[in-house]
């Protein structure tokens, strides 16, 4: 219960405000170390509640010890601009009964407005590397009295190239602060240098990974011949299939269009989500799934990371995930706070080993579907160990047949060579002895 760890009663009535009773398995795991002061790393994937496990000792630290005069106090980094606003809105919920003030930056809006939010001084900064780059070089912002740092995601930020950003944003900040890392791992070798850079003695809180987060999704792959195989089955999917709201990831943002222009003219209400949006578009398109204006969101990898959409009860990828993280996030839109789930990924042959790959990753072995009257050629790999065995067979009788006529071909070419360089001595071997001098021809009378 919330109540044992005796938060700040403003804290409480805001949890008590959203039905919140009970602390999730990570929020009852960081908020203890985490009011001690120390720096953390926390191995938890999205939809753990991990949000509120960096919240909740952040507001109630700030609480306890104001600071008025001082600049920003905390900042948290996300990877993409929906996380932010999502974290934002939380921050905006949890501090509802309290004076503290909460902001965000991030791209695609204008940068004057957000800088003059920011001279209001808000205590709590939401934003992502690129924009608050821009923000200190303005010098707009002011990280020296920042007391609390969190890197929101760790993992993806890395993904998309935000290593340099996020030393060169950490180096702003106040030496003398917490840091608290959240990422789906923590073994990697990138975490692990991101880490030595910007923590100090960190603990390590492995609460759950990738392999776990899994476990309560149903996972089913459809073989697929081609995209315009992908494109029916699909379609056929959609139609025949119950669910609330469905999410369709591709991998390019041209695929995105494409595939949701083909939805819609199959008549199904679909919308379309990917990074070349600027916010007022994305933000229009997400709230028309959240009121589901519309039911079906076909997106790239920026819908992966930090959507907390209820209803989402199927995920579907047309194309599969480049790597066995991306696709826990793509699936872990669905299955969220213990519900059920159900993701379908369509598996041509040139993702079969990916696919493979990912079952290895996870541990896990998905299931095989068909469409009934959409069945493909592609079948899967057809090598079996018979088949093997049969082959190495006839490899070796044809070599055995083949080792005797290798040494006539042979013979027989280099008796040719040889019979053509003693053909002139040998036409000449009656009127001609050689014996290193120059031939002479017989006398002959007529």
């Amino acid at each position: 219960m919330f109540t044992d760890i005796q938060l700040n009663e403003r804290l409480q009535k805001a949890l008590d405000a959203q039905g919140i009773t009970t602390p999730t398995p990570v929020q009852a795991a960081t908020l203890a170390p985490a009011l001690a002061g120390k720096d953390l790393m926390i191995s938890a994937v999205t939809g753990s509640g991990k949000t509120y496990a960096f919240l909740l000792p952040m507001l109630q630290r700030f609480i306890d010890t104001p600071a008025p005069k001082s600049g920003t106090r905390a900042l948290i980094l996300v990877p993409t601009r929906e996380l932010a606003e999502q974290v934002s809105k939380s921050c905006d919920q949890l501090a509802a009964f309290t004076h503290i003030k909460s902001s965000s930056v991030f791209g695609g809006v204008g940068f004057k407005e957000q800088a003059a939010r920011l001279r209001k001084n808000p205590e709590i900064l939401v934003a992502t590397p690129g924009r608050l780059i821009e923000h200190l070089e303005k010098r707009t912002v002011d990280l020296s009295d920042l007391e609390v740092l969190v890197l929101d995601e760790a993992d993806r930020m890395l993904d998309m190239g935000f290593s340099d950003d996020v030393l060169k944003i950490a180096a702003e900040c106040r030496a003398e602060r917490q840091t608290l890392l959240f990422s789906a791992t923590l073994d990697t070798g990138e975490i692990g240098h991101l880490t030595k850079q910007v923590m100090k003695e960190p603990e390590s809180l492995l609460l759950s990974d990738a392999k776990t987060q899994v476990k309560a999704i149903s996972q089913q792959i459809i073989l697929a011949d081609d995209l315009k195989h992908k494109e029916r089955l699909l379609d056929k999917l959609l139609s025949d299939t119950p669910f609330d709201r469905a999410l369709i990831f591709t991998n390019t943002r041209a695929a995105a269009d494409q595939l949701g222009n083909i939805l819609r003219y199959h008549k199904h209400r679909t919308a379309v989500l990917h990074g070349d949006m600027d916010q007022p578009q994305r933000r229009l398109v997400l709230q028309r799934f959240r009121d589901k204006s519309v039911s079906i969101l076909v997106a790239t990898d920026v819908a992966a990371r930090g959507l907390d959409i209820e209803g989402v009860d199927l995920v579907v990828n047309f194309m599969m995930a480049r790597s066995g993280d991306d696709y826990v996030h793509r699936i872990g839109r669905t299955g969220r706070a213990g519900q059920a789930g159900t993701a379908v990924s369509f598996i041509s042959a040139a993702e079969w080993n990916l696919m493979c790959s990912i079952e290895r990753y996870l541990r896990v072995k998905f299931e095989r579907k068909q469409i009934a009257g959409l069945e493909g050629s592609f079948k899967g790999p057809t090598h079996t160990k018979s088949s093997g065995k049969s082959v190495g067979k006839k490899k070796r009788l044809d070599s055995k047949k083949k080792e005797p006529e290798k040494p006539k071909v042979k013979k027989r070419l280099r008796d040719q060579k040889a019979i053509g360089k003693r053909r002139q001595p040998q036409a000449a071997a009656n009127a001609t002895v050689d014996h290193g001098f120059a031939p002479f021809k017989k006398k002959t009378t007529e």
